[in-house]
């Protein structure tokens, strides 16, 4: 029976509370630094010259008002740093993360000198605008970004605390209807609502613009800066003057281009003023970038460094955490008895941004800790096989919960982002065939979750994730490999913090073994073991 939390329950297992935020600026300090920032806050540095000779820069003239509600997951994003202070667009996809452009973050220290904003049309400059100031915690922009191109231009916030704010997801990796030509897009933001002066609006303003092909943004005449698969332009071509041109400017950089209620595009670049004829506005694509970015959304760990981290119980029952060193661990630290649980998951139920634990006792009851208490989420699961929270199985950006029962049907229960779930859907049958099913992340690079099963003589299976409820969450099992000389194994997330799923794997006498995620869906499926150390034989609950 699936239950509803109601509170701190008794339990005979230990509240962790596992709580790596630290720090997290005042209101007072982030006040300051918005007022700070204000002062001349207009615009990102201006990047490198195109081959034509004109200016690129990262970039609504046009377009009307509108109020939050009509979009409740912008994000105003200030970067305090003297005369060099800045400001650019943002979207909540998660409640702790904004994604934006890479070009506001690459070679900037957010944690110290950043202030975002959200639930508010107003620009927060204004006396009363009324929105929720919130500081950063930690940073990430794609490790390809080119500050020169501007190629790979996408990036992602994480914030000390849960915003309020709805978040809005990211499209999926195979996602091809939005780009189509002419598909109608939406763009979001408070930059320059004119090319004649510098002034950002102060007021949340949004343009319909149209979706072009690849071979008119590459035949617009920028020489080869349109980078194919990577970048999308959209809109009419300007007109040469602010009357007749539609199109994204200075200060809406890092906002979202929206189809069908979800982001496809982030502002990245376009000509300088924004308005020189036959110019369009140019947007990371996001669907190429999927990949790298859920990862970062769902790159919840102990210790908050963009590294998954291990759980290993020993057979006494006493639980340690080994923090990830990217291909080694460091000390154990000791998480207290858990000799009453015999399943013991990472996850984080109510996508806080902190690392919860999902742990099944020995009685049958399904436990979350999460803020210092344990709440029962399920009663009478001594029977089932296996349990797994893999990550956001269905692609509603909510983490679920999987259960293969005592008959071998997998069943799934969609979180509702909060540690309750909806009415469970069924996968299908034959999943007891298993000795283990593991999950935590996507093996194969297209920022779906993936499944990894282990079959009889050792064969191993992926399982590879849709971003789809009920029979048709995974595609049809491709087997890639066969390991047959091991007896445990974990899937923690990214333990290397490359963006990709990685796999454990213990041998009988205790050697334990990282098996990098390479993103491929085949044999090669991961790269080159490496050896983490010898005596893991005294474990015997990995999580």
């Amino acid at each position: 029976m699936l239950m509803a939390p109601a509170g701190a329950t008794a339990s005979p297992l230990p509240t962790p509370g596992f709580e790596p935020r630290v720090g997290a600026p005042s209101q007072a300090e982030l006040e300051a630094r918005l007022q700070s920032a204000a002062k001349t806050a207009e615009r990102p540095a201006k990047p490198a010259r195109l081959s034509a000779g004109a200016t690129i820069d990262p970039k609504i003239i046009g377009g009307t008002t509108t109020p939050i509600a009509s979009a409740p997951w912008m994000a105003q994003l200030f970067y305090e740093d003297g005369d060099n202070s800045f400001f650019c667009g943002g979207a909540v996809i998660a409640p702790t993360k904004i994604l934006t452009a890479a070009h506001c973050v690459k070679g900037k220290d957010w944690k110290s000198k950043g202030v975002i904003v959200t639930g508010t049309e107003q620009l927060a400059t204004t006396a009363g605008h009324g929105g929720a100031m919130s500081g950063v915690w930690r940073q990430w922009n794609h490790p390809s970004y080119s500050s020169a191109t501007l190629d790979n231009d996408i990036a992602v916030l994480t914030l000390p605390e849960p915003v309020k704010a709805e978040p809005i997801p990211v499209t999926k990796s195979d996602d091809t209807a939005s780009y189509t030509p002419g598909t109608s897009a939406t763009v979001y933001g408070w930059g320059r609502t004119s090319s004649t002066n510098d002034d950002i609006s102060a007021t949340l303003r949004r343009a319909t613009v149209p979706v072009n092909s690849d071979a008119t943004c590459a035949d617009w005449s920028l020489g080869g800066e349109f980078v194919k698969g990577h970048m999308v332009c959209a809109g009419t071509p300007a007109s040469g003057q602010d009357a007749g041109t539609v199109t994204a400017c200075n200060g809406d950089s890092g906002g979202p281009l929206v189809v069908g209620g979800r982001i496809v595009g982030v502002v990245s670049w376009g000509i300088e003023d924004c308005v020189e004829k036959g110019a369009y506005s140019v947007y990371a694509k996001v669907s190429s970038f999927v990949g790298a970015v859920v990862p970062r959304v769902d790159d919840t760990n102990i210790n908050g460094d963009h590294r998954a981290d291990v759980l290993a119980r020993r057979t006494s029952g006493e639980l340690f955490e080994y923090a990830s060193n990217g291909t080694s661990f460091a000390g154990r630290v000791s998480v207290g008895d858990y000799s009453d649980a015999n399943v013991i998951l990472q996850t984080d139920l109510n996508r806080d941004g902190c690392q919860d634990l999902l742990a099944r006792t020995t009685g049958g009851d399904v436990l979350w800790s999460h803020d210092g208490v344990n709440t029962k989420i399920a009663s009478g699961w001594g029977s089932r096989k296996h349990l797994v929270v893999p990550g956001d199985v269905t692609g509603d950006a909510l983490p679920d919960l999987l259960s293969v029962d005592s008959g071998g049907a997998l069943w799934i229960y969609p979180g509702e982002g909060n540690g309750t779930f909806a009415a469970r859907t069924k996968v299908g049958t034959g999943w007891g065939q298993y000795s283990q099913l593991r999950g935590h992340g996507d093996f194969t690079g297209d920022g779906k979750t993936d499944l990894i099963a282990r079959g009889s003589e050792g064969k191993m299976y992926l399982y590879k994730g849709t971003g789809k409820a009920g029979t048709a969450a995974f595609s049809g099992r491709v087997l890639v490999r066969t390991w047959g000389g091991y007896n445990a194994f974990d899937a923690a997330g990214d333990i290397t913090g490359d963006g990709k799923a990685d796999f454990l794997a213990r041998t009988p006498g205790g050697t334990l073994y990282l098996y990098p995620g390479t993103g491929k869906a085949t044999s090669e499926i991961f790269a080159t073991r490496i050896t983490i150390g010898t005596g893991w034989q005294q474990f015997n609950i990995f999580g």
